[in-house]
């Protein structure tokens, strides 16, 4: 789809094989990042908030499979968070399984102007974001990152913008996230309508067949029923209730330490959209998405911290929280009692350990799909002499090498993926040894650096 820049917006391609400035605070975007960047446009229809789209490419990929979008939410707060989505190392693990592209957006939304001007897809958001894979598809080399399939996820108003992209595109939508928000308004027939009660989108038969998890935190309204975000049970519980009883392949996870921050959603959200993927997309690039309604389904009662097999389900299938294999199911058990979500397999051991003069140690990792990564162990000569971080935060979560923010993408600055031994007694030949440990604690094996 085309769609030509209005007249007073301006299109910054980031596309070029050396290593690029940051721009307007962003992060530097060098291959296998690309970036697109629009100015507010005065135009009535159109986005009328600054954006910039970051997307980033499984190096080495072929042929991409589909696109993984890490939406943030409404706030200035919230809009700079999103600056750094397409760097988090776990959410690349997820789209590196998959042969797919992570996209991070960044509204520029002034705080105290309306959320709702990108957050409702048809206020210019739609066009706007279209118009950006066209232009990233052409940046990047990849022709087909303009068409292939969607896995949203969206926190906040991002929920809300997600949530109404499956109604608008629910032919292009592998699995929709929706953390903290869920489309704006129900109509009194089930639709969903536009802020202000206008304009309202009827639910297709293809939105109910796009796997949904609506993911909130208790003090949202579900056991704690006042205060600021009370109010998002109140709208998200009638989505669900709506989707199910059309036989929407809907689910509903409560965190049941969180408010409105993002917390451990990680530890679920991505296992759950690595079911989705592993059922949606086609092994054929542009045929079109293969169904999730599998046999293997689990359903479970809510409120309720128990799942079963939907051949086993004895109560109402019509209200239960859909669930897409067993693997998942028995994540959102542990997910919904207390965030633990268990982990038995260690991360993937770091690579490209290199040792430089005066101690200098570089390296190259990936995150665990499981558990992310929370940091590293290093050796000199059999003796751990250090650990990154120094100091682990985990003010909205576990404690990961790139500290979680609260809507869940790295803090900034974020840490690199090196270490200086200052202490090591010099004239003498030393072996530097690094570890990889993900965030349930379990350690790669260790890596030789070598000169």
């Amino acid at each position: 789809m085309k769609t030509r820049l209005p007249f007073l917006s301006l299109l910054l391609i980031f596309a070029s094989s050396a290593l690029l400035p940051a721009q307007d605070g962003l992060p530097a975007a060098p291959p296998p990042y690309y970036r697109v960047k629009y100015e507010a446009s005065k135009v009535a229809g159109e986005l009328p908030y600054a954006v910039s789209y970051t997307v980033w490419l499984p190096p080495g990929v072929k042929e991409v499979r589909g696109l993984i979008v890490h939406q943030h939410g409404c706030g200035e707060g919230a809009c700079k968070a999103g600056r750094t989505a397409a760097y988090d190392l776990h959410w690349q693990a997820l789209a590196q399984k998959h042969g797919c592209a992570l996209l991070g957006p960044s509204y520029e939304q002034p705080e105290k102007e309306s959320c709702a001007l990108w957050c409702d897809p048809r206020n210019g958001s739609d066009k706007k974001y279209l118009q950006a894979l066209d232009d990233l598809a052409k940046a990047s080399g990849h022709a087909e990152l303009s068409k292939v399939p969607w896995a949203l996820w969206g926190h906040s108003g991002g929920a809300n913008w997600a949530g109404t992209m499956l109604l608008l595109h629910p032919e292009r939508i592998a699995a929709v996230w929706l953390r903290s928000g869920s489309p704006r308004l129900i109509a009194k027939d089930g639709s969903i309508a536009k802020d202000g009660g206008e304009g309202a989108l009827p639910v297709a038969d293809a939105a109910l067949e796009v796997p949904v998890m609506c993911n909130l935190g208790t003090k949202e309204g579900v056991t704690v029923k006042d205060g600021r975000f009370a109010k998002v049970w109140q709208t998200t519980e009638p989505f669900f209730t709506d989707m199910r009883s059309r036989g929407g392949l809907t689910g509903v996870a409560v965190d049941p330490l969180s408010s409105h921050e993002c917390g451990n959603q990680r530890y679920l959200a991505i296992p759950w959209l690595d079911a989705c993927l592993t059922a949606r997309l086609p092994e054929k690039p542009g045929a079109p998405l293969k169904s999730a309604r599998q046999e293997d389904a689990w359903l479970a009662v809510f409120p309720g911290e128990v799942a079963v097999r939907a051949a086993d389900f004895a109560g109402d299938k019509t209200k239960a929280v859909w669930l897409p294999d067993e693997r998942t199911a028995r994540a959102w058990m542990a997910y919904v009692k207390n965030t633990k979500v268990a982990d038995t397999t260690p991360p993937p051991a770091p690579t490209i350990v290199k040792a430089a003069p005066g101690g200098v140690l570089t390296w190259e990792a990936v995150a665990d799909l499981e558990s992310g990564l929370a940091g590293f162990v290093i050796e000199r000569d059999g003796q751990e002499i250090a650990r990154l971080p120094e100091k682990p935060a985990g003010p909205f979560g576990r404690a990961i090498f790139q500290t979680n923010s609260y809507s869940d993408t790295p803090s900034e600055p974020m840490p690199g993926m090196t270490f200086t031994d200052a202490s090591a007694p010099a004239g003498t030949a030393h072996v530097w040894r690094v570890t990889a440990v993900n965030s349930a604690g379990l350690k790669s094996e260790p890596v030789v650096a070598v000169p």
